[in-house]
């Protein structure tokens, strides 16, 4: 039963979001929105640090954050929090991320001092083949064609990757943390004007029957922002797998609904119950590497974010050895470069590295990074970057991936009372997945992170598509520690592959310019992803279109909807930052 404080405190939560949905959200001069589509901005609203003694949330929906506050109220710890915010996430930003999708999760343990990585990315069916998106004429599908429907379904791994990091952090039952996601679900929460804008997005016919159902009128447009939203299927689903733990997703009925509604699908898919059934998630080692006076941690592949992330942070060390220079046309010069020759490296090297062997130490080791930060010029755009030949690869052995990566994708971090701390970055890839939903939730389309291509010029390409792998993420859920092994950042970011970039980003903004986390999320995204040298509409960025021209810079101004949240130590606690070009907020004690 929830108390009566309990349940007013909630009531008056609901009531702050339903006079929110009525609002049009203004958009702060000086910053900005959105990635290219299918992310469309829902505005973009300023937003003040928060600042707390014990313990800090923040995530891209108030009523997540307000679930996992509650559980670190009653003494839970982070990873508790953490899976009851994905939960109701999957209920009220059902674009981005939920139970039939991935995550990759940082957990670090203070008691231990120790960090650890939880993969709990989808893998390819057992009956995937390497053409699985070519067409008839042999060549690409384009990508919606590939998204709708059951093809692109890859084996769902949110709740594997949870219960693993539970099983050994958590403190509260696990029943107990799907309470409030079945409360919202049963009772109802008000439709957002984000949510709202990107159903309106979304057009036929990829929107399947439960979809419109749930999220659509009977003329095909969607409820009205503020419109009370349950999701009873959703409320029975979250139930079972509540009381039975996450094996009630991957067996029995549940299991078999997925299952069947991927092969039975437009555009049909393969994955079977013993796919559900043999999914596991794993454990893996960080990527860590030091940038000035911090360690900076991240995932490991399969994600390229952390192995990205790091390797800028190395050559931009090398390029500017005290610190990047306040003018921010140099900076932005030096930065977009330096991401330039990480993707360059990603896409040549970065996959599943329980499939290929990827040099992950050669690309992260510093006379790699040194001898890579050589080709930057301070007065010339490299343009197209090349990949590097870091030591433990073969160059020839493999070709290029030009795989799209497009967002829907969210991150939370959390900081518990007693130092513990999560940096989980959750996906479903493109807004709304694969548009199938089933019991209540969407299912991902991650299988199109897979390189369309399964070779190129005779070489093959580390992220082709084969049975059981995982497809590669640019997902970056980043912490730093200080000298002394203290817990200083964690944070993370949504945004496809960009993801790499809004956190570098971040990070520089704090660590070199000593911005508050909040202060340094707001700033304008830019970056390159080895093409144009991408700057944020509507944000001061905008203005450097000209002056970095005339370094030589393909120049695009762009809408960049980043969704980074993120957690900083202070003086007296912890600091925390949301994104202002989303709905979240942070919060703390």
């Amino acid at each position: 039963m929830m108390s009566r404080r309990k349940g007013s405190h909630y009531a008056a939560l609901f009531c702050f979001l339903k006079a929110l949905c009525g609002l049009a959200l203004a958009l702060a001069a000086g910053h900005a929105l959105a990635q290219p589509a299918p992310e469309p901005a829902s505005g973009h609203s300023a937003k003040q640090v928060v600042t707390a003694q014990r313990f800090m949330l923040a995530a891209a929906h108030p009523l997540a954050v307000e679930a996992g506050y509650g559980v670190l109220r009653r003494g839970g710890a982070a990873i508790d929090a953490a899976i009851a915010m994905q939960i109701v996430l999957n209920l009220v930003e059902p674009q981005s991320s939920g139970i039939g999708g991935g995550a990759f999760i940082l957990h670090y343990s203070a008691t231990e001092a120790k960090l650890a990585a939880y993969d709990g990315r989808e893998t390819a069916p057992a009956a995937a083949r390497a053409d699985r998106f070519i067409g008839a004429d042999g060549q690409p599908q384009k990508f919606l064609d590939a998204v709708v429907g059951g093809k692109s379904v890859g084996t769902p791994g949110v709740l594997r990757a949870l219960e693993l990091a539970h099983a050994k952090y958590g403190k509260l039952p696990w029943a107990e943390l799907f309470a409030p996601a079945i409360r919202l679900a049963t009772e109802g929460f008000p439709l957002s004007p984000r949510l709202h804008n990107l159903l309106a997005w979304v057009r036929l016919p990829g929107r399947d029957a439960d979809m419109r159902h749930m999220y659509y009128r009977d003329d095909d447009t969607p409820k009205p922002v503020g419109t009370l939203l349950k999701n009873p299927a959703l409320a029975d689903t979250l139930r079972i797998i509540a009381a039975q733990g996450a094996n009630a997703f991957y067996t029995g009925e549940i299991a078999r609904d997925i299952a069947g509604k991927v092969r039975n699908a437009p555009n049909p898919g393969d994955l079977s119950e013993d796919d559900l059934k043999q999914y596991r998630a794993k454990q893996r080692e960080p990527v860590c590497a030091p940038y000035r006076q911090w360690k900076v941690c991240g995932m490991p592949p399969p994600s390229s974010g952390g192995v990205a992330v790091l390797q800028v942070l190395g050559m931009l060390q090398q390029l500017a050895p005290g610190k990047l220079a306040s003018d921010p046309i140099p900076a932005a010069h030096l930065i977009a470069e330096a991401e330039r020759l990480a993707y360059a490296d990603r896409e040549r090297y970065l996959a599943d590295s329980d499939f290929v062997s990827v040099p992950v130490a050669g690309l992260l080791a510093p006379e790699y990074l040194a001898q890579r930060a050589t080709l930057v010029q301070p007065n010339r755009s490299l343009g197209r970057a090349l990949p590097g030949s870091p030591p433990g690869a073969a160059l020839a052995e493999l070709a290029d991936d030009a795989s799209p990566e497009l967002p829907s994708t969210s991150h939370l971090s959390i900081v518990d009372a007693d130092g513990n701390a999560v940096a989980m970055t959750t996906s479903i890839e493109f807004a709304f997945g694969s548009r199938q939903m089933v019991r209540g939730f969407l299912l991902n389309n991650q299988l199109t992170d897979f390189s369309f291509v399964a070779e190129q010029q005779g070489k093959p390409v580390a992220n082709r598509i084969e049975p059981g792998k995982r497809p590669r993420s640019a997902m970056a859920p980043t912490m730093v520690f200080d000298r002394n092994g203290q817990l200083v950042l964690a944070l993370g970011s949504a945004g496809g592959s960009a993801i790499i970039n809004h956190v570098v980003k971040t990070l520089v903004a704090v660590l070199d310019r000593n911005m508050d986390i909040q202060q340094a999320i707001a700033l304008p995204n830019f970056g390159s992803r080895n093409g144009p040298t991408e700057l944020e509409q509507g944000t001061a960025a905008a203005n450097w279109a000209d002056p970095l021209r005339a370094l030589g810079h393909e120049v695009r101004v762009i809408d960049m909807t980043s969704g980074m949240h993120g957690i900083m130590r202070t003086r007296n606690g912890w600091s925390g930052g949301a994104d202002p070009r989303r709905e979240g907020v942070a919060k703390g004690d």
